[in-house]
C-alpha cells in the first residue's frame, strides 16, 4: 500500500502514518490509505509489556526498517539510557552530526498529538515568548485572541518583568535568568495546564506597568489571526495579499486559507507575502491546499515529490497540484522566515521555486532547514508514537537540499528584523515592509551567506534548533523538553 501525504493516524495499532515535511503532523488518512503495517510488531502488545525495553524494541524495528539515513544509525545500549527520547537520540546521533536529523526522530503521545489536531485547542496563557539572551528579557512575539494573557493586557511588545505564585513571590525575569537561565523562566511560568494561575509583572508597547493575576486556561489555536491573518496591504495603487499563518498543525488552517484566498481572487490581487515567521510546520496536508491555492493554471503539475530510502522506493509519492475554486495565479511571492521556520513552511517555498523563479524572494532571516519529514508509528496500547525521519520532500526540480536553510536555495533573499515594536500586519513592521519593497521593485539588503540554522553544527538541547530558534537578537522562549504544542508552536506559553 502507498504512504499517502498525511501525518497522522488515527488507528489503534501498530500503525505508520505519514508526517510533514516540517516538524509535523498531518490529517487523518484519507479515503484509499494513508497507513501502512510495519513489520514486526504487527499487533499491539497488551498493556504490561509497556516497559522502557519495550518502547526501546519497539523503536528499533521502526527505525531499522524505515528510517531515511539507514547508514547514518548508531549501535546503542539499551541498558545505558533511563528514557526513549535519550536512546533514540543516541541511535541517530550520526544523522544529527552530519545536520540532517536535529532532534527531528522523537517519541510523543498519541492521545496528546491527536488532540491538538483535531480539537485545534490548548491550555496556557496563549502568549508565544521571545528573549534576548544578552540583555536577558523576555518580550511577547505574539498573542492569541481569545485566551487569557490577552484579555489581561498582554500582546506583541510587552515585556514581562517578574514572574511569581502571588504578587509576594514574584522573581525578576533578570534574576530567574542568572540563578537557571532560559529554563528557570519557563519553569516559573508554570505547566500548561488550565487553572494554573501566575501573577506577572510586565510593561506594555505604551509603557504603562501592570502587575496582574493571570489563570491559564483552554483556548483555540486559531491559525489564521482575525486581526492579522489575511489581509490586503495597499502598496500605492497596487493591493498586495498578506498572509500570517500562525502554523500548519491545526486542520482547520485549510478552510481558513481557502476564506483568504477567495477574498485575494476577489480583488485580482497576484502578489503576495506569506509571513511564516513562527511557524514550525504542521500538517502536510494544509501545505499541499495552500499550493493548490497559488496553483491557478498549474492543475496536474507536479507540487512535490516524497522520497524514501532505498528500500521503500515502492512507498515515494508525488503530489500535483489539484483544482481549488479560490485559486489564484501568483506572480510574485514574498515568504517571510526566521530560523523558527520549518518543515511544512519550508515545504510551501520550495515548491514555488520552480514556478515563480526570480519572482520569489525570502524575506527577514534564514529559515532553520528541514527538507526531510517524519512518519508516525503507534504503539496504540501503551500510547507512544514514534515519530522517525523517513522522507525528503523535493519540487518539482527535484530540488530538496536546503539543510542549511532555505536562503541557499531561493533566487532572492532581503534581510530584515522581527520588529517587535510593530503590530503583525503592519505595513510599516520591519520584515512586512522589506517584503513590499522586493514585490515594488525596491533594493534590498541580501541575507548574508546561507548560515541560517547557525547552530546546526553545535550543541542544541531537545527543543532543537528549530524550537529555541534564534531571530535577530532574540530567540523563542522553549522549555528544555516541550510538551506536544510546543513542539509545533515554539514559544508557546
Amino acid at each position: 500500500m502507498k504512504v499517502a501525504r498525511t501525518a497522522l493516524s488515527l488507528v489503534l495499532a501498530a500503525q505508520l502514518a505519514a508526517c510533514g515535511g516540517g516538524g509535523s503532523s498531518s490529517s487523518p488518512p484519507t479515503s484509499g490509505g494513508g497507513v501502512v503495517t510495519p513489520t514486526p510488531p504487527t499487533t499491539p502488545p497488551p498493556a504490561a509489556a509497556c516497559g522502557l525495553r519495550a518502547q526501546q524494541d519497539f523503536a528499533d524495528q521502526v527505525l531499522n526498517e524505515w528510517y531515511l539515513f539507514p547508514n547514518l544509525l548508531a549501535a546503542a545500549s539499551p541498558a545505558s539510557f533511563n528514557n526513549l527520547d535519550d536512546y533514540l537520540d543516541a541511535r541517530v546521533a550520526p544523522a544529527r552530526a552530519q545536520n540532517r536529523d536535529r532532534f527531528f526522530t522523537f517519541a510523543t503521545s498519541i492521545a496528546e498529538e491527536n488532540a491538538l489536531i483535531n480539537s485545534g485547542s490548548s491550555a496556557g496563557f496563549g502568549i508565544r515568548l521571545s528573549y534576548d539572551t544578552a540583555a536577558r528579557r523576555v518580550f511577547v512575539a505574539e498573542a492569541y485572541e481569545g485566551a487569557s494573557g490577552f484579555a489581561a493586557g498582554l500582546d506583541r511588545g510587552a515585556e514581562i518583568t517578574a514572574i511569581g505564585t502571588t504578587a509576594n513571590t514574584l522573581q525578576s525575569v533578570s534574576n530567574l535568568f542568572t540563578t537557571g537561565g532560559a529554563q528557570a523562566v519557563a519553569d516559573a511560568l508554570g505547566p500548561s495546564t488550565a487553572g494554573t494561575a501566575r501573577v506577572l509583572r510586565f510593561t506594555q508597547p505604551g509603557g504603562a506597568v501592570i502587575e496582574r493575576a493571570i489563570t491559564k486556561t483552554d483556548f483555540a489555536l486559531d491559525p489564521l489571526s482575525d486581526r492579522y491573518g489575511a489581509l490586503i496591504l495597499n502598496d500605492g495603487a497596487k493591493r498586495v495579499g498578506y498572509i500570517n499563518l500562525r502554523t500548519f498543525i491545526i486542520a482547520d488552517a485549510a478552510a481558513q486559507l481557502r476564506a483568504a484566498y477567495g477574498q485575494f481572487a476577489a480583488q485580482g490581487v497576484t502578489e503576495l507575502i506569506l509571513d511564516f515567521r513562527y511557524n514550525g510546520g504542521g500538517l502536510v496536508s494544509v501545505a499541499d491546499t495552500m499550493g493548490d491555492l497559488m496553483g491557478a493554471g498549474r492543475v496536474g503539475q507536479v507540487w512535490s515529490r516524497d522520497v524514501l530510502r532505498p528500500s521503500k522506493a515502492a512507498e515515494n509519492s508525488t503530489r500535483l497540484f489539484r483544482t481549488e475554486p479560490n485559486a489564484i495565479a501568483p506572480t510574485k511571492v514574498a515568504v517571510i522566515t526566521t530560523e523558527a521556520s520549518a518543515s511544512a513552511s519550508e515545504l510551501v517555498t520550495n515548491s514555488l521555486i520552480p514556478y515563480l523563479g526570480n519572482g520569489l524572494a525570502l524575506v527577514g532571516r534564514n529559515s532553520f532547514g528541514k527538507p526531510v519529514g517524519q512518519f508516525g508509528f503507534d504503539l496504540a496500547a501503551c500510547d507512544l508514537r514514534v515519530r522517525a525521519v523517513a522522507f525528503q520532500t523535493v519540487n518539482a526540480s527535484g530540488q530538496g537540499e536546503y539543510f542549511s536553510g532555505l536562503a541557499s536555495v531561493v533566487p532572492n533573499t532581503c534581510r530584515a528584523a522581527d520588529d517587535l515594536t510593530r503590530p503583525l500586519g503592519d505595513p510599516r513592521e520591519a520584515s512586512i515592509a522589506a517584503a513590499l519593497d522586493f514585490l515594488g521593485g525596491r533594493s534590498c539588503t541580501p541575507i548574508s551567506g546561507a548560515v541560517a540554522a547557525s547552530t546546526a553544527s553545535a550543541p542544541v538541547q531537545r527543543q532543537s534548533a528549530r524550537q529555541a530558534a534564534s531571530f535577530t537578537d532574540h530567540e523563542l522562549l522553549q522549555p528544555d523538553r516541550p510538551n506536544t504544542v510546543q513542539r509545533e508552536l515554539p514559544g508557546l506559553f
